[in-house]
């Protein structure tokens, strides 16, 4: 069991929080409203009306004893900074904030997060994604350029060894497991070129989102 702090109970924040709750983690919520406190309650371990930006309050609560602390204040860029700066200070061993935009997220690094999340963007990717082929099954984005997709084997590739479709050289991806339609609940992680791709076989792939982007064209 790990133990997060999450400040901030907005839409993402109370997510967040209740989905570690039921994780199993020891969660402990923290809004300036006490009705958004209320709201969550009753599903975490923990649940403080406080205003954060108190590095007092911080102090008071303890939260350089938890294992990493969310800050979900991406629309108040103030607000969000000054508690990121507080917790690293404090000596929050891990820090990882909402932004709302790159300006915020290179502020947020700048004073020692983590890691900056953008969960409207992230999500509009992954959508974006699966909208745009019928075979992306998921997209991960893993930074501003580079990300992780899975798909169904193209037709094209079906009867063919991942050596043969080269999608390296083709695409300039690389093909870093195979869920493979004989055994749907494993995956086949790093397959040998030598391996032969099979109709039902989900192909996941890693390289730059552009990159990425030109397997939808493959049939």
């Amino acid at each position: 069991m790990k133990t997060f702090v999450v400040i901030g109970l907005g839409r993402f924040g109370t997510a967040v929080a209740i989905e570690l709750s039921q994780l199993g983690h020891e969660v402990l919520a923290v809004d300036f409203q006490e009705e958004n406190v209320q709201l969550v309650a009753d599903q975490v371990t923990h649940a403080v009306t406080a205003d954060a930006r108190d590095p007092a309050v911080l102090r008071a609560l303890g939260v350089r004893n938890y294992d990493c602390a969310v800050v979900a204040l991406g629309s108040d860029v103030g607000s969000s900074a000054l508690i990121t700066l507080n917790l690293k200070e404090l000596g929050m061993k891990r820090v990882i904030c909402k932004a709302r935009s790159h300006d915020h997220r290179k502020v947020l690094e700048k004073i020692g997060a983590d890691r900056v999340v953008f969960p409207e963007h992230e999500m509009g990717t992954k959508l974006a994604q699966g909208l745009s082929s019928s075979n992306v099954l998921n997209f991960i984005e893993v930074s501003d350029d580079y990300g992780i997709v899975e798909l169904s084997a193209p037709g094209s590739w079906l009867g063919k060894t991942i050596r043969e479709v080269d999608v390296r050289n083709a695409f300039h991806v690389n093909i870093i497991a195979v869920r493979s339609a004989d055994a749907p609940g494993s995956l086949n992680v790093a397959p040998g070129g030598s391996y032969m791709l099979k109709a039902g076989d989900n192909v996941v792939a890693v390289g730059r989102s552009g990159d990425i982007n030109r397997l939808h064209e493959v049939k």
